[in-house]
């Protein structure tokens, strides 16, 4: 692993920025965040399909940004953006492993979490970044690797709070840094910060959209 810390600033709702070195890599500029979350990125990393976590117009503004940008996600998104973008879109899965700015990519998982037993699910994967970073995207999913940073999806309308809180017990990170979050007012979030932080076995924490944080 490379000596050097990675700085990890959060955007807006389930979007992170991973630095090192002098190149970036994002994950999941979604509807919900900045516009410009994923511009200048050297890669992006798409965990699936909903508009929150995948929109069109930030991923093209990335990649027409940096030229040399790519992006790594699963079928369903590669499908509406590799054809504008020959040669810089990959496929991936549960199982592959890859570089991206520098940096060790593992992805983990399939399915994304159920909704409502009547909506189909759709796939998901999540990435585990430099052997230390796990982002599940819309999932509860456990990598079968120690995870030092977990981004936790702490509110959405496929969870509610006892799920988050063994998740954080389940994969037993050092610390859990809130994702997902759009959806949790201000009012709330003293609630979910003492009972996942009493109760999640790990360190906890929460970053405003622009504030950043070294690992």
């Amino acid at each position: 692993m490379n000596a050097s810390s990675l700085t990890l600033t959060k955007k807006t709702h389930s979007c992170v920025r991973l630095e090192r070195d002098g190149q970036s890599l994002v994950i999941d500029p979604g509807g919900f965040t900045e516009d410009d979350a994923a511009v200048g990125a050297d890669a992006i990393l798409v965990t699936h399909e909903h508009p929150d976590h995948f929109d069109e117009s930030r991923l093209r503004a990335a990649l027409e940004s940096n030229p040399a940008a790519r992006v790594w996600t699963l079928r369903s998104v590669a499908e509406q953006v590799a054809a504008a973008f020959p040669g810089r879109v990959h496929t991936v899965g549960h199982g592959d492993t890859f570089t991206a700015a520098g940096l060790e990519v593992q992805v983990h998982g399939e399915l994304h979490a159920v909704i409502h037993p009547d909506i189909p699910r759709v796939t998901n994967i999540g990435f585990l970044v430099d052997g230390s970073v796990f982002h599940p995207g819309d999932a509860l999913t456990v990598p079968d690797h120690p995870v030092d940073t977990l981004m936790l999806p702490v509110m959405a309308p496929w969870n509610k709070i006892s799920e988050v809180i063994d998740y954080v017990r389940e994969v037993k990170p050092r610390r859990a840094i809130d994702v997902h979050d759009a959806l949790l007012t201000d009012l709330a979030r003293p609630i979910y910060d003492r009972q996942i932080g009493a109760l999640g076995g790990a360190d906890h924490g929460r970053l405003a959209p622009g504030d950043a944080t070294r690992l």
